[in-house]
This record gives structure tokens, sequence and C-alpha cells, in this order.
């Protein structure tokens, strides 16, 4: 996929996303009130924009292991479609999981709270650098479980050589990928949970994320150190939503002013890693 039509592609799920928040604001208001209609609609266009601006931190995750295991452009594709459609079914689940635990032990908006601000800390912490998977337990465990081919010859998953089956390394891409996306919503169900309780408002808005996150990928591969400081930035809107979640008996913070001081650090965090990127070559 060509960076124009990446970007053509992110367009399309964008506007599809804006659309649907439209029809539903259209409904709610034909069939309730006003006020419960630009509500539900500014729940989901914030969960929508956190679990969009959140899904760039999982793309870069996504870059690292690509190019450790090498896998070429055109395989990328298939193995991003397949990783689309397992966090699909991991949001549900965790979702799911999610508002019955928050319906049931008003204490688990705490806990939520506090991973959050864990997280926000763990990526303020974390210095950049080139990462290896080559230690990771996970990589070795395969190797010693399953026998594995070390070149890519095709799409497939598994080859037969001598009556027996081999994983490629494109399985165990796409177990990394699951594994890694599995991590990150533990960070984004939670930050969902600090915006919406609605279990519609939380699967739809993360499902639209979702669905835009193959054409965000290749957007942000090519363009990926031109946004230096977005990291901070997600890091900071983490921290917020995470001291909303644990405040949430003591100040009640409206919906509208969460969607501002969100949409306020994406942009200063963008705009700041532009400026950065400038002078770096000017220098």
């Amino acid at each position: 996929m060509t960076l124009k039509a990446s970007v053509v592609w992110s367009g399309v799920w964008v506007g599809l996303a804006l659309l649907f928040n439209a029809f539903l604001w259209f409904y709610l208001m034909q069939n309730y009130a006003l006020k419960v209609a630009n509500e539900k609609a500014l729940e989901f266009f914030t969960a929508y924009l956190v679990e969009e601006t959140l899904s760039m931190d999982n793309v870069f995750v996504f870059l690292v292991i690509f190019k450790y295991f090498a896998i070429p452009i055109n395989f990328q594709r298939r193995l991003l479609l397949f990783g689309v459609l397992g966090a699909i079914a991991l949001r549900l689940v965790f979702i799911s999981m999610g508002i019955w635990l928050i319906h049931r032990f008003d204490w688990v908006f705490y806990i939520f709270g506090l991973l959050l601000i864990y997280s926000a800390i763990r990526i303020f912490a974390f210095h950049d650098g080139e990462q290896s998977l080559s230690d990771n337990l996970i990589l070795r465990g395969l190797r010693r479980i399953f026998p594995l081919t070390e070149s890519i010859a095709s799409q497939t998953f598994w080859v037969k050589k001598n009556k027996r089956y081999y994983l490629t390394p494109l399985f165990i891409v796409l177990i990394f990928v699951e594994i890694s996306d599995l991590i990150f919503a533990m960070d984004s169900i939670p930050a969902v949970f600090g915006i919406t309780n609605d279990p519609f408002i939380a699967f739809t808005s993360n499902v639209f994320a979702v669905l835009g996150l193959r054409a965000m990928y290749f957007i942000l591969a090519t363009m990926h150190e031109r946004f230096l400081l977005l990291k901070y930035g997600l890091a900071f809107i983490l921290c917020f939503i995470g001291a909303k979640m644990l405040l949430h008996h003591v100040v009640d913070i409206s919906i509208f002013i969460t969607l501002a001081i969100i949409t306020l650090t994406l942009f200063t965090s963008i705009a700041l890693s532009k400026l950065i990127h400038v002078d770096v070559h000017k220098d």
C-alpha cells in the first residue's frame, strides 16, 4: 500500500467513524432528547480519538516486530488484517469484562486509574533505543516447542517438509502482533472507561479505531521519525484519564473538557515534534 493510498484509506475510516457518530446523534435526538444525543456523541468522539491516538503507540511496536523478522511489505498487509480481526475480538471480550466489573465493583475504577498512571510513568521513563527481540522469552519458547523455518517463501503460516510441519516466521509475527495488541488493550480499554460506561459506545469507538489501524500503519511506517514527542503526549493523556478516574467522586470533569484537553495535548505533541524534526534537519 502506497503512502497516498494509506492517507486516502485513513481518511475513509475517519469519515465513516464521523458518519456513524452523526447517525448516532440523529437517532438519539429523534428517540430520546437533544441532551442525551449531545452527550453520547461527545462520548463516542472522545473515546474514538483516544483509541486512535493510543493505537499509534501500538503501530510503533508493529514496526519493530516487522523490522526484526524482515517481513516484506506485501506480507505485512495480511498480518495486519489478521491483527485487526484479532484486536476486535479481544476488545469485545475486554470491554464486556470491564463493564461487568465496573457495575459490580465500584473500586475497579480506582484500579483502572492506577493502571493508566503506571502506564504513563512507564512511557515517560522509557528511553528510546534500538529494540531487539532476539532474547524475547516468547520467541525462545516457541523455538523450543515448534520447528521453525528461517525463510519466508510464501504467505502461509506453516510449510510441510520431509513429512513434518514447520511454522514460518509469519506465524511467529502474528503471535507477537496479537500479544502486543493484548498488552496495549490493557491501557486503551481502561482509558475508554474513563470516558464512558456505555458498552455500545465503548465497543463501537474501539472498532472504528481498530479498523483504521491498518492504513495508519503504512503512514507511520514512513513518517514515524517525525513524531518524536508523540509518546509523551500519549503518556499525558493516559495520566490525565487515570487521574480523572481516581478523582471521579471528588471532581466531575465534563466530557467536553476531557475532549478539549485530549485534543490540545495531541495537537501540541504533534506540532512540537514537527518543529524538532525541522530543526534537526536544518542542523
